[in-house]
């Protein structure tokens, strides 16, 4: 069961692509737990994601979890395999409840009522490939176990 949760190689490759992911994310987490970035805060983002989006309060919850304490972990190569998959759910949850309806493209040019799903076809992407993969090198989980 660790194997399956913490195996990885040696590779360059999963490194970037959870530097990426991880980076990306985390700048949102931010926003959701302490307010930066123009955030609402965890306070402010449980309240919306409840009243507005009518998540449950668990769901909601996990959500500012793992975009925070999941990106977090993946920039150290903790846990990577579930962090990813977390990270990905919470991308086709967003595509589903927010972005489908807008189509393809980020809204550059303020030209469409909201954002386009190209920005989380990319994080789901990285997701799958460090689902596939791993950590790869300088992760906390080669520590544990090194295929």
């Amino acid at each position: 069961m660790f194997k399956l949760l913490f195996g990885t190689t040696d590779a360059w490759g999963p490194l970037a692509a959870r530097l990426a992911l991880g980076g990306v994310i985390l700048p949102h987490g931010l926003q959701k737990t302490i307010g930066l970035f123009g955030g609402h805060g965890f306070s402010g983002t449980m309240e919306f994601f409840q009243a507005q989006l009518g998540l449950p309060g668990i769901v909601a919850f996990l959500v500012i979890m793992g975009e925070s304490v999941g990106a977090l972990s993946l920039i150290f190569g903790f846990m990577t395999r579930f962090c990813a998959f977390s990270i990905g759910l919470i991308m086709v949850g967003a595509v589903q409840m927010a972005h489908w309806q807008h189509g393809f493209f980020m809204n550059w040019y303020g030209n469409q009522q909201g954002e386009g799903i190209e920005y989380h076809v990319l994080a789901i992407g990285l997701a799958l490939s460090l689902i596939f993969s791993g950590a790869g090198k300088f992760s906390l989980d080669q520590k544990f176990f090194k295929a």
